[in-house]
């Protein structure tokens, strides 16, 4: 299907992931593929509005390092989202404020743009699944690459089941937000940003 697609858009570059399974690798690996300036992390089951992925690019091309988006600011909006898994989004990013002193109200959405310099600056990338979406924003703030938010409206996906289990996760995010904020501050500075 997309090495069809790449027939009338051959700019796009399909790549396989032929290791070991996993949200965290699968992204991992397309980072790690990249060619281009910038990319944007998003989910393929449309719960993302693509065309958030120009107003992203717009905002990098403005000087920013990141772009993240917030659902739950002016301007955002969720659509369909279920009441247990928003009353647990809510806390984990509540906790993920308080943790690291930010103002990022939405760090766990995986809808995301970036310079390549900041993945690449962001490396060791170690979630193997959904965490991936909390390692790498949190990552770029500690490492001293500027960010900003834009508002985003998220749908709940309309078809096929949601593969992000809240049960298994929990320790996940835990461990992911446990090891960056020591890496915040053990580190002396080892992994920031050279400016």
């Amino acid at each position: 299907m997309l090495q069809d697609i790449q027939k009338r858009i051959p700019e796009m570059r399909p790549v396989k992931n032929v290791g070991s399974n996993g949200f965290g690798r699968a992204i991992t690996l397309g980072l790690r593929s990249i060619t281009g300036d910038g990319v944007v992390i998003m989910m393929a089951d449309e719960s993302d509005d693509v065309r958030d992925v120009v107003r992203y690019w717009r905002v990098l091309n403005e000087g920013w390092d990141c772009v993240f988006g917030s659902r739950f600011m002016r301007g955002g909006g969720v659509i369909d989202y279920p009441r247990l898994k928003l009353f647990i989004n809510r806390l984990a990013n509540l906790f993920i404020r308080v943790m690291f002193r930010i103002p990022l109200n939405d760090t766990t959405n995986a809808f995301k743009a970036y310079r390549r310099a900041v993945t690449q600056g962001c490396e060791p990338l170690i979630s193997p699944h959904f965490n991936l979406t909390v390692e790498i924003p949190l990552k770029a703030i500690v490492r001293g690459y500027s960010w900003t938010v834009v508002p985003i409206t998220w749908r709940n996906r309309r078809y096929g089941v949601p593969k992000l289990k809240l049960k298994e996760m929990g320790s996940r995010y835990l461990f992911i937000c446990a090891y960056v904020w020591l890496e915040a501050h053990l580190s002396r500075g080892d992994y920031r940003k050279n400016l």
